[in-house]
């Protein structure tokens, strides 16, 4: 049977494997989670998947023994290129050494560069399989030390900001967050409000809402993105709730006057509006009356359609041609 994602098709293609398979990293795809014993990933709605069809799902964040990654493991390699050094070199701090792992992804994701990789780690690379574009390696793991270094710290908007390389806008502050901001800090009432930042990534929308003394609840479906907006908040001193969620889904009947988002619409190299699209439609559920939703996105994006059918009206308070800030308020 073939599947969607080329980087499985090279999987499938391979002899039959002699202990169960966990995989790191991959993406969702449902010949995968049948085939393997369980997931590693950050992302909640790839756990999630998993853990419907009654597979073993953990986070690389939850305080547990990975003895459970006994077996095979494979590691999706993925298009953030500092994204898979970091998982490689949890593997390598997380299992005992010269355990067999597999590199597998895409060559237009950047697995032709693991081998350089692996070498400059001291570890030994074979080719297993190259096909349907993607390829396939073999290697062992070796100690490492502590890979706290990838977490990048920088100064924007007269706040520190900590980031992973597994969230949006690794390492700066993109151009349609700094528009938000701005249309935010001349329009947002200086009364204190219950916000919530949903796809919260580094958490600078969090801390710039907490600094000014709004009750912030932040978001995101990444377990990097909420270990990011965890320490950013944490070493500007500033108080507030992070919590992993896809979309809505951990914050059932809770209201917000607020709720501010720069939504991804990308997953890998792939375009999904599936995220966006469920938190426009939702978003009144969880508004108090008179709450406000409040988006920017890049201006070719569908969301005015989207917002006319969940509030029947709403404005455009920004438009630099690129990125477009839009407000809708619940009646």
């Amino acid at each position: 049977m073939s599947t969607q994602v080329p980087a499985c098709q090279l999987l499938e293609r391979q002899p039959a494997r002699h202990g169960p398979l966990w995989v790191v990293g991959p993406p969702l795809d449902p010949w995968l989670v049948e085939q393997s014993a369980g997931v590693v990933s950050a992302d909640l709605a790839v756990l999630d998947a998993w853990r419907a069809r009654g597979k073993s799902a953990y986070s690389p964040f939850e305080d547990e023994s990975v003895e459970y990654l006994a077996g095979e493991v494979v590691l999706f390699w993925p298009k953030a290129h500092q994204l898979g050094i970091w998982w490689l070199e949890w593997l390598c701090e997380v299992l005992p050494a010269d355990t067999p792992i597999d590199v597998v992804g895409e060559h237009n994701g950047g697995i032709k560069r693991v081998p350089k990789v692996l070498a400059e780690r001291g570890m030994g690379c074979d080719k297993l399989d190259n096909a349907r574009r993607c390829s396939l390696f073999a290697t062992r793991t070796v100690k490492l030390t502590s890979q706290d270094d990838v977490w990048t710290r920088f100064e924007a908007l007269g706040l520190t900001l900590i980031s992973h390389p597994g969230v949006f806008g690794h390492g700066k502050v993109d151009e349609g967050t700094r528009l938000l901001l701005d249309v935010l800090e001349s329009e947002l009432p200086h009364t204190h409000l219950r916000v919530l930042d949903m796809g919260c990534g580094d958490g600078i929308i969090s801390a710039w809402l907490a600094h000014r003394g709004h009750q912030v609840t932040a978001v995101d479906v990444s377990a990097f993105a909420v270990e990011s907006t965890q320490r950013t908040l944490s070493v500007n001193g500033l108080e507030g709730r992070v919590v992993q969620s896809d979309v809505f889904s951990a914050l059932q009947g809770e209201l917000f006057d607020l709720i501010v988002s720069n939504p991804p619409f990308h997953q890998e190299r792939d375009v999904s509006y599936g995220p966006s699209q469920r938190l426009i439609s939702q978003a009144p559920a969880h508004l108090t009356s008179a709450g406000q939703l409040w988006l920017v996105a890049n201006a070719f994006l569908p969301y005015p359609d989207l917002l006319q059918n969940a509030f029947e009206q709403f404005q455009t308070l920004a438009d630099n041609r690129r990125f477009r800030v839009y407000r809708a308020q619940r009646h």
